[in-house]
């Protein structure tokens, strides 16, 4: 190894030396990477993207298989949600519907209500109207029982003052001769 060279490579063991020999030519060695030789540092970059293209495929495959499926989860969404959108429309109507006949409903029990007031008041008026009446009737009923009963009171009292001014005239006028002559008179009336 006299006339070796050394040659700087990136690793130690990738160091190459040329030797004198075969017939004067010189040889060298192939450079290595690893341990690898070129043709399988190739090989193997090769593999590699072999597997990233299988794989990568695979991932491809996958992911739009994913997003196929959720393009479909939303189109079943969409369809849930024009569905909901159909029967809250119908729902939206039915209520607007029913809106519209209770407030006829209200309309009509409220015209109906105005009736049947006016026709309260009516029959109050008059119930009022007869009951005044039969108030009237019934205080001058008792106001002519209370003249009724005054005149007789007012008739007796007179009846008994006269009754007693007769009695203390007769008794200061009349003695027992006048009584005899009276007695006599009637008696022989009969």
């Amino acid at each position: 190894m006299a006339n070796a060279a050394p040659e700087v490579f990136a690793t130690e063991a990738a160091q190459v030396l040329v030797e004198d020999g075969h017939g004067g030519a010189g040889t060298h060695s192939e450079p290595e990477l690893w341990g690898l030789a070129p043709f399988q540092i190739v090989s193997l970059s090769m593999l590699v993207l072999l597997l990233i293209a299988l794989f990568g495929a695979k991932v491809h495959k996958t992911i739009a298989g994913g997003l196929d499926g959720k393009i479909a989860a939303i189109k079943d969404q969409l369809d849930e949600a024009k569905q909901l959108r159909a029967e809250a429309e119908a729902l939206r109507q039915e209520y607007a519907a029913k809106i519209a006949g209770a407030e006829k409903d209200a309309e009509a029990m409220l015209v109906n209500a105005r009736h049947e007031a006016d026709a309260l008041l009516e029959k109050a008026e008059a119930d009022s109207k007869a009951m005044v009446e039969r108030r009237k009737r019934m205080a001058e009923d008792k106001i002519a029982a209370a003249e009724r009963e005054a005149v007789d009171d007012v008739r007796n009292r007179a009846v008994n003052a006269a009754t007693h001014a007769s009695r203390k005239l007769i008794a200061e006028k009349h003695d027992a001769a006048a009584d005899k002559a009276l007695a006599d008179t009637v008696i022989a009336g009969i």
